[in-house]
């Protein structure tokens, strides 16, 4: 396997009085994750390429999970950041919304280690309930429940949702199958963002009959 060396702008920066020690830490976990993937590194690989000492990352993280979920938030809030930059340029209507697939799709292929670590942590127990709480309060999913009710018309804060989750999912999907090294087929999906176009807008026209159909609902789930 190839060995990382520490990248100069980290070992420039080494020492636990610059101020920057937490950054450094984050920006090589960035870099060993794109390289060997979330569960490819512990927090003494990250020390070393941040050059600094193995005991210096516990100033600010108690383990390898908590570096891992400070570079998911930092995704999210990056993601969510792409989204709105996205609908502003494209402007409202349907035009914005294909814009925030498309900033989706740029952000799974120019983001990877943000990517991974959002949706490959592996987090269990307290810490899986602390990223449903993020979960909640991420900005890149409220803007994408308040698209799907401009597309569709839906006021329904629940169906909004509902709706905003299948648009999310189908998203999502389509990133991973793009992504390198994905299980997709060579030359099976084609143009994403083609796709990605035409399967949400399949998706929500037939959206909000849908929603209203009582026999579509899940068996035991939530009345909408």
């Amino acid at each position: 396997m190839r060995r990382t060396l520490p990248d100069s702008r980290l070992a420039e920066r080494r020492g636990y009085h610059h101020g920057n020690l937490r950054e450094s830490l984050v920006e090589a976990a960035r870099r060993l994750i794109a390289e060997r993937g979330p569960a490819g590194f512990t927090l003494s690989d990250a020390a070393k390429l941040a050059g600094v000492s193995p005991a210096a990352p516990y100033r600010h993280f108690k383990d390898r999970q908590a570096l891992l979920r400070e570079v998911a938030q930092l995704g999210f809030q990056e993601l969510g950041r792409r989204l709105g930059q996205s609908t502003r340029s494209a402007g409202p209507g349907p035009d914005g919304f294909m814009a925030m697939g498309r900033a989706y799709l740029d952000f799974a292929r120019e983001e990877p280690a943000y990517y991974a670590a959002m949706f490959n942590t592996g987090l269990a127990g307290s810490d899986e309930a602390e990223g449903t709480a993020e979960k909640e309060a991420d900005p890149g999913f409220a803007l994408l429940e308040q698209a799907v009710g401009q597309f569709t018309g839906v006021s329904d804060p629940a169906q909004r949702r509902q709706g905003a989750l299948i648009v999310y999912a189908l998203t999502h999907g389509l990133a991973s199958l793009a992504a390198p090294g994905s299980v997709a087929v060579p030359g099976t999906l084609g143009d994403a963002a083609e796709v990605l176009n035409i399967g949400v807008t399949a998706l929500l026209r037939g959206l909000p009959s849908a929603l209203a159909d009582p026999s579509l609902r899940p068996p035991g789930g939530p009345s909408v």
